[in-house]
């Protein structure tokens, strides 16, 4: 519940920096996947104890691998895979179950939002140039950055199987 706190302060702007780009450009920047590793091996080292901080670095890993495998397949993109990475750190163990079904009803709650928010003249004219807008491609970070800030904040309310 408290590491959460750390953390929610620092992953939330860049998880919004790393939606925000995949709207714009289709593309989320190797800075935001850095900016959040960087942000769990800093604030993760002052917030946690040492032996479970060193074990979510496997999450990365193990995160990474798999991305890269769906990459491959073409599931997903590099970009997304790489930013999941990122963010696997931050997800407490006893709520791996609870974090995959919060990204699961997140991803179409937001692929819905955006089908439909490209359908509005209004807002495609004032977010013009937006390559998301044309993409058949769904731009995943709208999800993902989302997901990671909802399950942080659910985290520090206590609403988490970490916090029983």
């Amino acid at each position: 519940m408290t590491t959460a706190l750390w953390f929610l302060p620092f992953a939330t702007p860049i998880a919004l920096w790393a939606a925000l780009s995949d709207l714009r450009t289709m593309t989320i920047p190797n800075r935001a996947v850095l900016a959040l590793v960087t942000v769990y091996a800093l604030v993760g080292f002052a917030a946690l104890p040492l032996s479970p901080w060193a074990w979510r670095w496997l999450h990365l890993a193990v995160v990474l691998v798999l991305g890269f495998v769906l990459n491959l397949t073409g599931a997903v993109g590099a970009g997304d895979a790489k930013f999941a990475a990122a963010m696997a750190p931050f997800i407490a163990p006893p709520d791996i179950g609870a974090f995959l079904l919060l990204l699961a009803a997140t991803i179409p709650v937001s692929f819905v939002a955006h089908r439909l928010a490209r359908r509005v003249p209004a807002l495609r004219q004032a977010l013009s140039g937006w390559a998301s807008w044309e993409a058949r491609d769904f731009p995943m970070a709208f999800a993902l950055g989302p997901a990671l800030i909802l399950y942080l904040g659910l985290a520090a309310i206590g609403a988490m199987p970490s916090a029983i």
